[in-house]
C-alpha cells in the first residue's frame, strides 16, 4: 500500500504556550519548584505541539536534554512555551523554553530549556507519518538547523 501523501504545516501551527501559578505543595521546604513538577509540564506542553503539528496522538520518545537554569518559587507564573524544530517520518523533535515570571515586579527569567523527541501514532496506537516541517522565519530556520544537529549527535551515541 502507498504511503500518503504528507502535505507540510508551518512551524507556528504548533507553537503552545502553556501557564500555571506555582503553588506551596509544587515545592521544596526552600520554596524552589521541583525538577519534577517543571518536567511534567514541559512534557504536557511539548505534547500539545506534536499534537497541534500532527493532529493525532503522539507520545514522548525521549527527553534530550533538560537545562535548569534558574529556580522557579512559589507564587510565581510560570510559562512553557513548546514548538516543533524538526520533523522526521514519524518523529518530531520539540523544544520548550520555560519562564517565570514574578507577579509583583513583572520580573520574567529564563529558568530552564528542554528537547524532546515524540512519535504520531495512528488510531492502532502504532507509528504513523507526521506532516513535514514548514520552516517561515529565520528563527525557525536556527531552530531547525540545531535539531538536525542534536538529531545527528542522538545518531551517532546510538552506533
Amino acid at each position: 500500500m502507498d504511503e500518503p501523501i504528507r502535505l507540510g504545516k508551518g512551524a507556528s501551527a504548533s507553537r503552545t504556550e502553556l501557564s500555571m501559578a506555582m503553588l506551596p505543595q509544587d515545592a521544596n521546604p526552600y520554596g524552589s519548584i521541583h525538577g519534577g513538577v517543571i518536567l511534567k509540564h514541559i512534557d504536557a506542553a511539548a505534547a500539545m505541539a506534536a499534537m497541534r503539528h500532527c493532529r493525532c496522538n503522539a507520545v514522548t520518545v525521549a527527553i534530550d536534554q533538560v537545562s535548569f537554569l534558574a529556580p522557579s518559587r512559589v507564587g510565581e507564573l510560570v510559562t512553557f512555551r513548546a514548538q516543533v524544530n524538526f520533523v522526521g517520518r514519524t518523529s518530531m523533535e520539540i523544544g520548550v523554553r520555560v519562564e517565570s515570571e514574578n507577579l509583583f515586579s513583572g520580573q520574567v527569567r529564563h529558568t530552564a530549556s528542554a528537547y524532546l523527541t515524540f512519535v504520531a501514532l495512528d488510531t492502532s496506537g502504532s507509528p504513523t507519518p507526521a506532516p513535514p516541517l514548514l520552516l517561515e522565519t529565520e528563527d525557525d530556520y536556527r531552530r531547525h538547523a540545531e535539531a538536525v544537529t542534536r538529531r545527528k549527535l542522538r545518531a551517532g551515541a546510538c552506533s
